[in-house]
């Protein structure tokens, strides 16, 4: 059970649950956004809430940031559209099916029909897209010199980064780039692809990016910027 809450500015009221540990010397501070939207706070026995709350007010633009970038989950149900992979989708329910089933409508959009129980549908919805996402990031791969080709890809569902490239030779990246442009997917894979020859962010490395991507990085990296927060309102 909470014990106090954190009024955003927006006037959400976020749980603020606070133990006691004996062995720390310090306050740690730990915001989460799934399975719930709560502030987790250890402090050491010798030092008060009030002092551990101060402290939280202290870092309140960094617990905002994290906040907004991560909105509150929409529940998907039957009948629910949804841009993914740049295409309209309409979601339905098909309990006989088993399998589910993109089909393209006459007006170009689509219908993802999605078997199983009811108590499913969402998940076997973020099944489908996660499978698809990376379908398609292959496919963007495959469109590179093979120089550039992970050993290994992995799918992640990260809230700060996008993507990563190891030197192992593994690129994960986040799937909730699946309701993003295609060409904002592409520059992400782009970004990581080129951290083969350069593994910073250096003006060689930008060059590269440039050359595997072709015109319109600046646009991409803007509108990511500027949108990548709705990107985490599903699921």
């Amino acid at each position: 059970m909470a014990d106090f809450d954190f009024v955003l500015s927006d006037g959400e009221r976020i749980p603020v649950i606070i133990q006691v540990r004996r062995g720390i010397r310090n306050i740690t501070l730990r915001p989460k956004v799934r399975p719930n939207r709560q502030i987790h706070m250890s402090r050491p026995w010798t030092v008060s809430n009030a002092t551990a709350l101060k402290f939280l007010e202290s870092k309140r633009k960094w617990v905002e940031n994290i906040y907004a970038k991560c909105p509150h989950k929409c529940q998907l149900r039957p009948g629910d559209e949804i841009v993914v992979f740049d295409l309209r989708v309409v979601l339905m329910h098909n309990p006989a099916q088993r399998a589910n089933r993109l089909v393209q409508n006459d007006n170009g959009t689509y219908t993802l029909v999605v078997g199983g129980g009811a108590d499913m549908f969402e998940r076997r919805v973020r099944d489908f897209v996660k499978a698809e996402f990376l379908r398609r990031i292959k496919d963007i791969i495959r469109t590179t010199p093979r120089e550039f080709w992970p050993v290994r890809i992995a799918i992640r569902d990260t809230t700060t980064r996008w993507g990563s490239c190891s030197t192992s030779g593994t690129m994960s990246f986040s799937w909730r780039l699946a309701f993003a442009p295609y060409d904002v997917m592409r520059y992400v894979v782009m970004h990581e692809l080129a951290h083969v020859k350069h593994m910073d962010h250096s003006p060689a490395f930008w060059a590269k990016v440039r050359e595997l991507y072709g015109f319109g990085v600046e646009r991409a990296k803007r509108w990511l910027a500027q949108n990548g927060a709705e990107l985490h309102q599903w699921f």
